[in-house]
């Protein structure tokens, strides 16, 4: 990166800025660039709209895209809620930290290598018309090296996650199941799962916590290649995998940070409705000088809670490299996506039908007898 600065190469460059205005429930292309090239900067900004519309990449006319994920997620925003952060690949700016639906410019440095073709789009699948603002730069290339993977990105969302016992309390003995072997393969939160030769680079996770406790004491798991057990790698918790200890911090680094922290999401007493207060964490970490590296498959996962005890909406972002354009998963529709809000009571405003619920948990004997026991107290 800046270390090839000075160098000085047969390359041209491009730059595609505009502004358009995109109907409900259709889709614009923003770019559309002929290879050997790789995509290097995606700048755009809006008001609103962050969960509604999806951004959208396809490489070299497969028939399916690449990068397929929610605007604001994507750019390392969970909820549709707006704030200030940097980090190595992404940046935001806005006046309106913490607020939902507000302007805010947005920067993506991710290279983006491709061989033949990116069709970069913006899919509107709200009902209102989206005001879209960008500027896309790339570079091209005199060929693509046969080692040069495709930049990938998939959005995942357990809203709820079917904890087998959200009521509780992290960190006491009620919540302390064991989490081994097929009951953690098959139980924790899937933040990527997908074949083929690569690796992953990093993801961003969004809780929405519905208790007055601490979220996390989840320990990422990640299989490359299949099942084992252990996995190849096996965290210690939640904040220790995005970098941090004992809870989020709100800070927000390169690697690894909090681009929206929940206890600075603080509630309006003045307002009859809030979307924030102390319930809304969205938190990232990148692999770039240690990615994991995949031939034939990786399994990235994550506790919600001791052995998957917590019920919470989670949502998550996964971003990784390979070897040929590989087909993601479709995100929940646009009603489901939405993020959850709350009165100005405190009270969670749950809509059956804008769930999204996460498959149901295998619980184990040990799990039932902690879950009565919590019940008893």
């Amino acid at each position: 990166m800046i270390t090839d600065l000075a160098r000085l190469r047969r390359r041209s460059s491009a730059r595609t800025a505009a502004t358009l205005n995109i109907l409900p429930h259709s889709t614009r292309v923003l770019a559309d660039i002929s290879g050997p090239a790789q995509i290097t900067h995606i700048w755009m900004a809006q008001a609103e709209h962050y969960r509604e519309c999806l951004l959208k990449i396809t490489y070299d006319d497969r028939p399916y895209p690449s990068v397929l994920v929610p605007i604001g997620d994507f750019f390392g925003l969970g909820h549709s809620l707006v704030n200030t952060y940097e980090s190595a690949l992404f940046s935001v700016s806005t006046n309106y930290p913490y607020a939902f639906n507000k302007p805010a410019a947005l920067n993506c440095y991710i290279p983006m290598p491709f061989a033949h073709r990116a069709v970069i789009e913006l899919a509107n699948e709200s009902d209102q018309v989206h005001t879209q603002a960008f500027a896309i730069e790339s570079e091209s290339l005199p060929q693509l090296s046969p080692d040069t993977g495709y930049f990938q990105a998939e959005f995942r969302r357990a809203h709820p996650f079917a904890g087998w016992g959200g009521e509780i309390v992290p960190n006491t003995p009620e919540a302390n199941a064991a989490n081994l072997e097929r009951l953690a393969w098959e139980n924790n939160y899937i933040i990527l799962e997908t074949s083929g030769r690569g690796h992953y680079i990093g993801c961003n996770l969004s809780v929405t916590n519905y208790t007055n406790n601490w979220w996390g004491e989840g320990d990422e798991m990640i299989w490359v290649d299949g099942y084992k057990w252990p996995p190849d790698v096996h965290g210690t918790g939640s904040e220790d995998y995005l970098g941090h200890a004992g809870g989020m911090h709100p800070s927000a680094f390169q690697h690894n940070g909090s681009s929206i922290f929940e206890g600075r999401t603080i509630p309006v007493p003045e307002i009859e409705l809030w979307r924030g207060n102390s319930g809304y964490q969205t938190s990232y970490v990148f692999h770039l000088e240690n990615p994991i590296h995949f031939s034939q498959q990786i399994k990235v996962t994550i506790e919600h809670g001791h052995a998957n005890h917590l019920a919470n909406e989670m949502s998550s972002t996964a971003y990784w490299y390979a070897a040929a354009p590989t087909a993601v998963i479709n995100p929940p529709p646009a009603a489901q996506r939405m993020p959850v809000l709350r009165l100005n009571t405190g009270e969670w405003i749950k809509n059956p039908a804008a769930e999204y619920p996460g498959k149901p948990i295998l619980v184990s004997d040990e799990m039932l007898m902690l879950k009565a026991r919590a019940a008893k107290k």
